[in-house]
């Protein structure tokens, strides 16, 4: 008995189907469980359609500011990163136009992140379904990371499931809606051609996604998801504390996000913009650990995540505050 023997590599049916159904219920997408591959983690799900799809000479675009992982599983899988800039005054949305002209005829894929880890920039459905168009017109893939889907705050959320194509890749988890990272379970959904690609490749490394864990997403995405809701309006109040909080900062420019649970507050005129730097010097003199904003492609800036308690978050703000004042 139990769920301990081995599974299908794609994951077991039931759950295969349960996602496919949460998204037709969400976003009136169309997706037939051999469409679904359940993978272990969204950073595995991508790292398999990487490995299925890239190949040396082929270039993958990816917008700075970037989650560190991109631009790595693009090298390890023998492609070469080439980066999109955004603009902080829009929000740090991704224009089409400056994917247009990053476009090769070596261009294998675009990766997209909404919303954003680190930026929590949020792309609607008009920017959705032109970067869809996009890819489609020049015959390359545009691979949506949606492990922040469920966390939103004024609007959505939203899905490029919606826009289902045969250029159209959806990569997601329930690591962050449902606060469980350690279990391991994400997802991709695809046309079967590249599910099939991405299968063989999982099959011969992890085998399948642990089945443990895939029983325990199933009760997660078939149960209520009123405490998601609960936690995505806690994150809006540290959300909203955390911005104003660092906005009374001299120098500090902090914006505010659309979704997921990060701020990325402008700190360039400290430490000449060596936010590297800055971020050892508040580990060392705050106790306070932030990532600097070199590891995402955007020197100048810190992500601070907002997953402690509001006290937790009110002290370290201020302990940062007492540091760059320091700092003059």
């Amino acid at each position: 008995g139990g769920f301990t023997k081995y599974a299908q590599a794609g994951g077991i049916p039931e759950l295969r189907a349960a996602i496919a159904a949460r998204y037709r219920r969400d976003y009136g997408a169309r997706y037939s469980p051999e469409e679904v591959m359940v993978a272990a983690g969204a950073k595995q799900a991508l790292f398999s359609v990487g490995l299925a799809l890239f190949e040396e000479g082929d270039e993958v675009l990816i917008p700075v500011p970037y989650w560190v992982t991109y631009p790595e599983v693009v090298k390890l899988c023998g492609a070469e990163p080439v980066f999109v800039p955004t603009d902080p005054e829009d929000g740090f949305h991704l224009n089409p136009e400056a994917v247009a002209e990053r476009v090769t005829p070596h261009t294998k894929a675009l990766i997209v992140n909404s919303p954003c880890n680190p930026t929590g920039a949020l792309l609607g459905p008009e920017e959705l379904s032109a970067l869809a168009s996009l890819a489609r017109d020049h015959d390359f893939y545009v691979i949506f990371d949606e492990a922040y889907e469920a966390i939103v705050y004024e609007r959505g959320p939203f899905s490029a499931a919606a826009l289902k194509g045969e250029h159209v890749i959806v990569v997601g988890s329930l690591s962050k809606s449902h606060a469980m990272p350690g279990w391991r379970i994400g997802w991709v959904l695809a046309p079967q051609e590249v599910i099939r690609a991405a299968l063989a490749i999982q099959s011969h490394s992890i085998t399948h996604p642990t089945s443990i864990s895939q029983q325990a997403a199933l009760a997660a995405l078939e149960g209520p998801w009123d405490e998601v809701r609960k936690m995505v309006e806690e994150f809006r109040r540290r959300r909203d504390l955390g911005a104003e909080g660092l906005n009374r900062i001299p120098g500090v420019k902090c914006p505010v996000p659309e979704g997921a649970f990060y701020l990325f507050p402008d700190v360039s005129v400290y430490l000449g913009g060596d936010s590297a730097a800055l971020a050892r010097l508040l580990l060392e003199e705050a106790h306070v650990a932030v990532v600097p904003g070199e590891a995402f492609g955007w020197p100048g800036r810190l992500r601070i995540s907002l997953t402690q308690p509001t006290e937790k978050l009110e002290e370290a703000i201020g302990r940062i505050a007492r540091v760059l004042e320091e700092q003059g």
